[in-house]
């Protein structure tokens, strides 16, 4: 338990500093004199990088101990908040984030990879549940922290009050984690990594500017079709070397099903996140102490859930948490859309609430039924692929939210304030659209589709603090 605690927290580090700083957007844009589409990057740089190194977390598993992955990433982090606590400008400020995501990108996948190999199938639903409570903490505090932190001591302090949190993480995994299967040799295709990198570089910066610039123009259209052709090429690849993400698995209709909701409630998510602390301010007029304190509420209801929703995963299934979870999904964002020009703080709140309940009852549990559709051999191959379209989503997400945000804004003869209320409504759109389209995928899966529920049975307990026996890789 120890262990995931351990790898829990810098996880958590990395979703407060990110929530946080999404409270700090406002004033960011005026202390170094950017738009909103440039502040985006603050959030968007720090998800593609770790979209860029998880999907090499198959290849870090076998090739190096957990440990040395912790300590690794640990340090990494802890780096990136220092460059961050210290910048002089916008761009050092953004180099700290790529820091940092350097450092969640190998530490994300740790805490699942613990949970898939040492948790028996019994309770995996619960344990889930609480490594989604561990890092679904973050959004629940950041907002609130951030804020606070912003009104009275200044955004650097975000990142001054992380370090022992960092630091107590790093002396605990060191303490507490463990080796429980032997390292082998294992190679890593270099050419897939570059291809992937550039596909998901290219995918963002089109959508980056997709609000500012025509679609048939080079800085949209045209990275967008690098960032196509870069992908088939990585599929291509896939198929005659030892692929760093294992592409074949999405072949199973449920496991592809389950991926693409954690896609949508990312988006969704991350795009709320942008979009309500900025509304809060720029439209009604609100502090950003204030936008912290109204979202926080319901972010400390949605992280309670996920234990909850997990034993209830356990004892009936995937069909209670996912259906009920979708449906409040979308009757928070809906609401939130057709009132766009009319929210109220308080409004925003319960909305917000809302859908922050439907994210703790079913984001645990879309990743443990998705990877209940694979074998035992192939689910640290779906943990992989599961996690880098999270942080891909949250990428994107941003970039086409913020860009959205962005062209309601620039209408001609309409204020700020009546600009942001438009672009969030059209954002809101584009988020119930893929909650739309989750929602059916859901449906079909659950209800047409069996998981495979792979014969091959997780062996060994969760470890603990006092646990003696380790077999060193």
């Amino acid at each position: 338990m120890c262990a995931i605690i351990a790898t829990g927290v810098m996880s958590l580090c990395g979703t407060i500093v990110e929530t946080a700083m999404n409270i700090t957007f406002p004033t960011l844009m005026k202390q170094f004199s950017i738009g909103t589409s440039t502040v985006q990057w603050m959030t968007t740089l720090y998800m593609l990088v770790v979209a860029i190194i998880v999907p090499m977390s198959a290849y870090l598993k076998r090739r190096f101990t957990t440990k040395a992955l912790f300590i690794t990433a640990n340090c990494l982090f802890l780096l990136g908040v220092i460059v961050d606590a210290a910048a002089p400008s916008f761009a050092v400020l953004l180099l700290g984030r790529g820091i940092q995501g350097l450092g969640t990108g190998i530490a994300l996948p740790l805490m699942f990879n613990i949970i898939i190999d040492q948790v028996p199938m019994s309770k995996i639903g619960l344990m889930m549940g609480v490594g989604t409570l561990i890092t679904a903490i973050g959004p629940a505090i950041g907002p609130t922290f951030g804020g606070f932190v912003v009104d009275v001591l200044g955004w650097r302090y975000i990142f001054i009050f992380l370090s022992p949190l960092l630091v107590a993480s790093l002396i605990l995994g060191i303490v507490a984690i463990r080796q429980k299967q032997p390292t082998q040799e294992a190679s890593l295709d270099w050419l897939s990594v570059a291809l992937l990198g550039i596909a998901f570089i290219t995918m963002i910066l089109g959508f980056s500017k997709f609000g500012s610039q025509s679609f048939l123009s080079l800085a949209v259209g045209g990275m967008l079709l690098i960032a196509v052709i870069s992908f088939g090429l990585l599929l291509w690849r896939s198929q005659r070397v030892n692929p760093i993400l294992n592409f074949d698995i999405l072949r199973d209709g449920g496991f592809a099903a389950m991926t693409f909701a954690i896609l949508a409630f990312q988006i969704a998510t991350i795009g709320l996140s942008f979009i309500l602390p900025n509304y809060i301010q720029l439209v009604n007029g609100s502090s950003a102490n204030a936008a912290g304190l109204l979202v926080l509420p319901g972010a400390l209801l949605g992280a309670a859930m996920s234990p909850f929703a997990g034993r209830i995963y356990d004892n009936w299934g995937a069909k209670p948490p996912l259906m009920t979870g979708i449906i409040f999904a979308l009757v928070g964002n809906v609401t939130l859309m057709l009132f766009a020009h009319h929210l109220s703080n308080v409004m925003i709140a319960v909305l917000y609430t809302v859908y922050m309940i439907s994210l703790g009852i079913s984001f645990g549990n879309i990743m443990t039924e998705g990877l209940s559709y694979l074998t035992l051999k192939t689910k640290s191959d779906g943990n992989a692929i599961m996690t880098t379209v999270q942080q891909i989503a949250g990428a994107v997400g941003t970039s086409v939210v913020a860009a959205i945000v962005a062209m309601g804004q620039a209408v001609p003869g309409v204020s700020q304030a009546a600009g942001t209320a438009n672009g969030a409504r059209n954002g809101l759109l584009f988020v119930v659209i893929l909650l739309v389209l989750a929602g059916v995928l859901l449906v079909w899966a659950l209800f047409f589709r069996k998981p495979a529920h792979a014969e091959e049975s997780v062996p060994a307990q969760v470890d603990n603090c006092h646990e003696k026996s380790v077999q060193k890789g």
